[in-house]
């Protein structure tokens, strides 16, 4: 499992978004990293919100790349709910992921970030 500071720096050459539950990166160096969740039994994790334009990610160095956790208020469909936020910035602009996180509570409602090449 990677951290998404390792995105700190680097120059994304693509961005794809596979549905509303995978992302990847892909930077000038070759390398590619996978955002998404490892689905377990009884949770649902998913990308709700994409807050600015992702081109703005591409083709400048990251000069932010981090994760932000919230609780949000009670929900009424489910016993736990985990927000993800992840907010990259570069020269041309900023860029805000919103990923929401739902189960019974015995399961995992995180984002999964991995290097994949």
């Amino acid at each position: 499992m990677a951290s998404i500071e390792t995105l700190l720096n680097k120059t994304l050459s693509s961005i794809e978004q596979v549905g509303n539950d995978e992302l990847y990166f892909l930077t000038t160096e070759g390398d590619k990293f996978k955002m998404y969740h490892e689905q377990d039994c009884c949770e649902s994790v998913w990308l709700e919100e994409t807050i600015g334009d992702l081109e703005d990610l591409i083709g400048s160095p990251l000069l932010m790349a981090e994760e932000v956790i919230e609780i949000p208020p009670e929900s009424d469909n489910y016993e736990s709910v985990t927000w993800t936020f992840y907010k990259f910035a570069t020269i041309k602009g900023y860029v805000t992921l919103r990923w929401v996180g739902e189960s019974n509570g015995y399961y995992s409602e995180s984002v999964d970030f991995r290097k994949v090449i």
